[in-house]
């Protein structure tokens, strides 16, 4: 696994250090979701978004990734905004931010919130239908 946070910025090997705060990641995650636009806030009211340890090995197998090699910062699961019809009702739709992904890669608060403010908007955006490559595109 990669870099863990000790607190002080240092990059002292994963045995000595301790990983970023559970709590102070899940009020990064809901400060991301507030930070967005007023304008689309109504389009996620159906939208269940949690904060988990990682993916599963089957996750990323069925998204054709290796899990001894690859990971997930971020999953969104349900119909997209502009694929459905008039009379859908499922579910909410589901999105999860990877803590243990996320805070192994970014050590400090500031790259690890900039980076999980870009995974919520990566995963907004395929709630309203966006592929991979227009986010890639978008700088997401």
């Amino acid at each position: 696994m990669g870099e863990r946070f000790d607190g002080s910025g240092s990059s002292a090997g994963a045995h000595d250090r301790q990983r970023f705060p559970l709590e102070r990641f899940r009020e990064i995650v809901a400060e991301a979701l507030d930070s967005l636009p007023k304008a689309i806030q109504p389009y996620l009211q159906n939208v269940a978004v949690v904060v988990e340890d990682e993916p599963t090995d089957e996750i990323l197998l069925e998204m054709g990734l290796d899990p001894e090699m690859d990971t997930l910062f971020g999953l969104y699961t349900g119909t997209p905004v502009d694929q459905r019809g008039a009379s859908h009702s499922a579910l909410p739709d589901h999105i999860a931010i990877y803590y243990l992904p996320l805070t192994d890669e970014y050590a400090d608060e500031y790259h690890l919130r900039r980076e999980i403010r870009r995974t919520v908007v990566h995963e907004v955006g395929h709630h309203f239908g966006f592929s991979d490559q227009r986010l890639r595109e978008m700088g997401y």
